[in-house]
């Protein structure tokens, strides 16, 4: 995990993203998926940019089966935009940075 993307887990998941007052992207990853870490940079670099603006968060789907089951979580690396407690946007798949940073400024703006 870096610095500015956080860990968030089946426990937490409501307090931290669906009653969260800003925008949040949430992905969902595993230790095992090569596109997951492959986007891993992308994901911390613009949770640094939008720092203070939105939140990024990580959730390890092995470790927390609830929640990516809750959404229907299918295949990784899936992001999802949450704002106001209601997913917005989805992307599955390994994306480059720039489609991450327009999602966020569409969110944040």
């Amino acid at each position: 995990m870096g610095n500015f993307a956080k860990e968030v887990t089946d426990t937490n998941f409501e307090t931290e993203v669906l009653k969260s007052d800003k925008p949040v992207l949430v992905d969902f990853w595993a230790e095992w998926c090569g596109p997951c870490r492959m986007i891993a940079p992308s994901v911390e670099a613009v949770a640094e940019q939008f720092f203070g603006k939105a939140k990024v968060m990580k959730m390890n789907v092995d470790e927390n089966p609830e929640t990516p089951y809750k959404y229907g979580i299918r295949g990784i690396p899936t992001l999802i935009l949450f704002k106001n407690g209601a997913e917005q946007e989805r992307i599955v798949g390994a994306v480059p940075r720039e489609v991450l940073v327009k999602l966020l400024e569409k969110h944040t703006s």
